[in-house]
């Protein structure tokens, strides 16, 4: 399932040969200048699960959040020692492997006609530039593909996230076209089915709206409201879940199997060990492996002395296996937006019911029985008050958006759940991510000067 882009290119280049190749002889028959739209889906969506909601960025924020931990001596990204140059990669998978090519796929559908791959590739390039621009803040994109400027200004975030609901928006309309021409197996992520990309399209909406609740110029009712009403064309269920399925195989494995496989010394964070340990969480057996040597739960605390890897609890298999899926947004989290906004806009008591049914589609998207006991006494002592509302929305909104970016997003905004730093900390816990080192030397600009605790823009005070 897990295909090269190269292979890919490559083969397409081997069946466009004709009979009269020998005539062609200034054309190199390798190196097609032309791909169909169903060819370069395939690897778009798997380098956007692998790259953007899986890549070495988001790893790093898993370990601001301490949801993992490397079994290694400080100092390193984990005590918030970071360069430049250590997002170079990163800058690169956003920008030339999925940003790139998704700009290739949307170009050729609309001149095609192919408008549901058309939308397709503006919904990925939207949640793909949503997550640069929370990552990084002012970023290339208006001019970032003009191959006649090599020197790029970047957009001011502001300006990045009415991109990002302009290409949601219009991916839509692509879909509402009702195109012949429908995606079927290479689409992995929805297989085709463009009700269930419309849905996708409409959560991210939302969630891009309730990120903008401090921002400068914009007011909390305001984003609310606004993610509601997206909310009301959004997933409905589990089944809606916009999610990476890997087959397991070699080479096709689960983005987060390979962080914590044999070559490396990532396991999990005593924060999040301890916070499921405290709260009788019903999910804990189904998040973490006791330690191999002493059978029992135990995370690692970043600064702390080193020891045997097995004296540690690793992921149990939901999230981490090699054929899990990987989670880029869900129904969970949909209704936890839902929750907030309500919260925002008519209090906690309406928030409660939304809230409370998050937390039973998280458990039962992990195979829990829901109306088990452990599970109603579990959500009986996370009920909302008027004082603890937004902090157990956002708790519980983390432990199910586990693995995912989006918890470093909810923090900054919230300071839920809350963090303190961790033992030999170099700085206050990150805030954002630094620029890479290549784009300093080939594009400098002034925004790059920021640092890992500066604030980006809708990160307000």
């Amino acid at each position: 399932m897990k295909k090269s882009l190269f292979i890919i290119l490559a083969a397409a280049g081997i069946l466009g040969t004709g009979c009269k190749k020998y005539l062609n002889v200034n054309k190199d028959p390798n190196d097609p200048v032309d791909v169909q739209e169903a060819l370069l889906l395939a690897p778009i969506e798997q380098n956007v699960s692998d790259n953007v909601q899986g890549g070495n960025a988001s790893i790093n924020l898993q370990n601001y959040v301490q949801n993992i931990a490397p079994n290694q001596a400080n100092p390193g990204l984990w005590n918030y020692q970071s360069f430049n140059i250590d997002f170079d990669g990163d800058w690169y998978n956003f920008y030339v492997v999925c940003l790139n090519n998704l700009n290739i796929l949307n170009t050729k559908a609309e001149a095609d006609g192919k408008w549901n791959y058309a939308g397709i590739a503006k919904i990925l390039s939207a949640y793909t530039l949503g997550t640069a621009t929370d990552f990084w803040g002012d970023i290339p994109f208006s001019k970032a593909f003009n191959k006649t400027n090599y020197l790029v200004a970047y957009d001011s975030q502001e300006s990045i996230y009415d991109t990002i609901q302009t290409l949601l928006t219009n991916g839509i309309a692509d879909i509402d076209k009702n195109s012949s021409v429908t995606p079927g197996g290479d689409d992995y992520l929805y297989n085709g089915n463009m009700a269930s990309w419309r849905k996708a399209a409409w959560a991210l909406k939302a969630r891009y709206f309730i990120h903008l609740t401090k921002a400068p110029g914009h007011t909390a009712t305001v984003q609310a409201d606004s993610a509601l009403i997206a909310l009301q064309n959004g997933m409905a269920a589990n089944g809606d879940d916009l999610a990476f399925a890997y087959s397991g195989n070699t080479g096709a494995e689960n983005i987060w199997d390979l962080t914590f496989s044999a070559v490396t010394t990532y396991v999990l964070n005593q924060t999040l060990v301890n916070n499921l340990k405290t709260r009788n969480d019903p999910r804990l057996t189904y998040i973490v492996k006791p330690a191999v040597n002493t059978g029992v739960d135990s995370g690692r605390r970043i600064g702390s002395p080193l020891e045997d890897l097995n004296n540690y609890s690793y992921p149990n298999s939901f999230y981490t296996a090699a054929a899990s899926s990987n989670y880029i947004m869900t129904y969970s989290e949909c209704l936890f937006i839902k929750a907030e906004a309500l919260l925002l806009t008519s209090g906690f008591a309406a928030a409660q019911p939304v809230y409370a049914n998050a937390i039973k589609s998280n458990m039962a998207r992990m195979g829990i029985d829901t109306s088990a006991a452990a599970v109603i006494i579990f959500v009986n002592s996370r009920v909302l008050t008027a004082s603890n509302a937004l902090q157990y929305i956002m708790e519980e909104k983390a432990m199910a958006n586990l693995f995912n970016p989006e918890t470093f997003t909810d923090w900054r905004r919230t300071t839920f759940p809350a963090l303190t730093k961790v033992d030999g900390a170099v700085s206050d816990i990150p805030r954002r991510l630094l620029y890479p080192e290549s784009e300093i030397l080939t594009n400098a600009q002034p925004q790059q000067t920021a640092k890992l605790t500066d604030r980006v823009w809708w990160d307000a005070q």
